[in-house]
């Protein structure tokens, strides 16, 4: 995605902390990001956990969301990870606190409300999450189900100008 934004010389839009294992510290740190911002003025791509975080964002603020294999009830399928951990893109280790699992469950959003202003791309060969409750979650959303594919979304590259178009509308 970095490098699309670097290609259309939009190099500054292209926002992509790493964000901390809290999920409240996580939530505050994005809604600060885009604090500056009106709804119509950007939009959140998430994958995984971070499909979650742009769900929570896109319902607080307005904006537009694309959501990539999203995490839809977090709080119940992390609470067997407590302890520590490797992020997933890399070696680094974290502990996964007993405590995150509230902070999970108080940013869930247990509707959304502009299912017009998300777009999910779901893949039915996720190993790690049920592309059924995606599209059962983000019913009346803009829907992409890939056939096969994985959690990562190995082929993603081949969907990247939807993401970018869903953004920019």
């Amino acid at each position: 995605m970095q490098r699309v934004f670097e290609q259309l010389g939009e190099s500054e839009k292209f926002i992509c902390p790493q964000l901390p294992p809290s999920p409240s510290e996580a939530f505050a740190l994005a809604r600060q990001l885009v604090s500056e911002f009106s709804a119509d003025g950007f939009a959140v791509v998430g994958s995984s956990l971070g499909g979650f975080y742009a769900t929570a964002i896109a319902e607080a603020t307005g904006c537009r969301a694309v959501l990539l294999n999203p995490a839809i009830w977090p709080a119940r399928d992390l609470a067997q990870y407590i302890g520590e951990q490797t992020a997933w893109h890399s070696d680094d280790r974290f502990f996964f606190q007993p405590a995150f699992i509230d902070e999970l469950q108080a940013l869930t959003v247990e509707t959304i409300t502009r299912p017009e202003s998300y777009c999910l791309i779901a893949a039915t060969g996720d190993e790690v999450l049920d592309w059924r409750e995606m599209t059962a979650r983000y019913a009346g959303a803009t829907q992409r189900i890939i056939e096969g594919s994985d959690h990562a979304l190995s082929d993603f590259a081949q969907y990247i100008d939807e993401v970018v178009s869903f953004c920019e509308r």
